[in-house]
């Protein structure tokens, strides 16, 4: 299958991709991906670096006559989100991403892609091994961990970069310029809880939640998609009054930046009412689906009796813990004033796990203005230290703030209308790029953000557009020749 995708056009962009798809690269986890560009800088003979941080920068010099032009970093991130479906059988520690071809699309065989940032990453290293194409100085920046913290452009010294513009390649629309994005800061709520004997006189089930889409926390999170967290609280919010439920174990969602698409929970209920639970179950399920029916043709809600468990949670904590789930606000909290159509500030309740006597809830809190990200962050802190949480708040970082009389801005707009005969959409995105953070440490460096087209991303529905690809490779290469001169 890699074979077929190397035959794709641009050859060069999909080679180098195929190649990176080999490495494992999750977040946090890049040791090989970032071996794997040191060797492929320094085997160009070109100056090759890794930070204190884990970053790598490659340089190249301009072409002949581009050297009184500016230098332009080239910047994408090396991790990729790892979300595989239940039924698929992969170790992405040890295993490379198995794509294939379907019309237009590119895709994964029940794992996500990785062409975020993948295909960023690979333009840049099929411009930096290129010997026909004219460019200034590149700097080109593969940082880690963007998707898990972006601890990597964090740990970005000032001074080490010598780049005035800034190219971000990971955008997801190929018509899009992005010139703005969203802060965000992660929220965890954890607590211990006593493990009580099983009641007597019960039957056990398991409660699955899946087939919803997942996504972009941040790109994706306006869709109104389904969140497997919340359903799943929701099916379980009023067992204990109608039949006695008890929770033994759940664990729904993975990462914070992926909107959860499975929740798996064991469960008890009384004998006396297991018949009642099934029909009422029946009923909400049929309820939810109705409901998210448009968005989420593919949802399962299921019931399975199975074994006893050993212990369930103690009530008081179950209750509490329900009821926070179900206060805890998910999904878009505010749409933007100034940019119609930007969702400005957002929640993500990205895992919920119950087991042991331990509960840990992770969330993903958004938002392009810093004091709501704070307003909403503190709602949500609110309603889970109600119940008895320890409640953190980390990892918090940028926004990235518009521009509009950017100088690299003007060079993007004229070239795309020139190359493709309409103009683009330049707008602020809800993902969280690395440019806020990269500006704090820069400030007086240029910068723009833009990339081919991908759907689905962080889920195993990700999937990138062929011929955008090609679109996004015309347009890179056409930039680097009118990068304004020094000044």
């Amino acid at each position: 299958m890699s074979s077929e995708i190397r035959s794709l056009e641009p050859v060069a962009v999909w080679n180098r991709f195929a190649d990176l798809n080999a490495v494992p690269r999750a977040s946090k986890k890049e040791e090989q991906v970032i071996r794997f560009m040191l060797e492929f800088g320094e085997k160009l003979g070109l100056e090759t670096i890794k930070d204190h941080t884990g970053n790598v920068i490659i340089r190249k010099p301009a072409t002949p006559g581009m050297e009184n032009r500016k230098m332009v970093i080239l910047q994408s991130h090396l991790d990729m989100v790892h979300q595989k479906n239940e039924e698929t059988d992969f170790d992405f520690e040890t295993q490379g991403i198995r794509m294939y071809s379907d019309g237009d699309w590119v895709k994964a065989e029940g794992t996500t892609l990785g062409a975020d940032n993948g295909l960023g990453v690979a333009a840049i290293m099929a411009v930096l091994e290129s010997t026909d194409i004219a460019h200034p100085a590149i700097e080109a920046l593969f940082t880690i961990d963007e998707e898990t913290g972006m601890t990597g452009a964090q740990g970005l010294e000032p001074g080490l970069l010598k780049g005035e513009i800034l190219l971000n390649l990971d955008t997801e629309e190929d018509d899009e310029i992005g010139i703005g994005c969203a802060g965000g800061v992660d929220v965890t709520a954890e607590r211990d809880y006593k493990e009580e004997e099983v009641p007597v006189e019960t039957v056990a089930f398991r409660i699955t939640v899946k087939g919803l889409q997942g996504g972009h926390s941040g790109m994706d999170i306006h869709k109104g998609l389904g969140n497997a967290n919340k359903i799943m609280n929701r099916l379980l919010f009023d067992g204990f009054e109608n039949y006695g439920l008890r929770v033994a174990s759940l664990e729904g969602g993975g990462l914070r930046n992926a909107i959860p698409r499975e929740s798996s929970a064991v469960v008890v209920v009384d004998k006396i009412h297991k018949d009642a639970f099934v029909f009422e179950f029946g009923e909400q399920e049929r309820d939810i689906k109705h409901e998210l029916q448009t968005m989420e043709p593919s949802l399962e809600i299921m019931a399975k009796p199975v074994d006893l468990p050993e212990k369930v949670m103690e009530l008081g904590v179950q209750e509490g813990i329900t009821k926070a789930i179900y206060a805890a606000h998910n999904g878009v909290y505010r749409m933007s004033a100034d940019m119609i159509g930007l969702t400005e500030t957002s929640n993500n309740i990205a895992r919920v796990a119950i087991k042991d006597g331990k509960i840990k809830i992770s969330c993903l809190t958004r938002s392009s203005v810093d004091s709501s990200k704070t307003d909403l962050a503190n709602a949500l802190r609110a309603a889970f230290e109600l119940a008895g949480c320890e409640v953190t708040c980390s990892g918090s970082y940028p926004g990235w703030q518009p521009d509009l009389d950017s100088p690299v801005l003007k060079v993007l707009r004229a070239k795309y209308e020139k190359l493709f005969g309409e103009k683009p959409e330049v707008a602020a995105c809800h993902a969280g790029l690395e440019c806020g953070i990269i500006g704090q440490n820069y400030p007086k460096m240029d910068m723009i953000s833009f990339g081919p087209t991908i759907r689905g991303a962080h889920s195993p529905d990700e999937r990138a557009s062929i011929v955008s690809v090609q679109k996004f490779w015309k347009f890179l290469k056409e930039i680097l020749k009118d990068i304004p001169v020094k000044e």
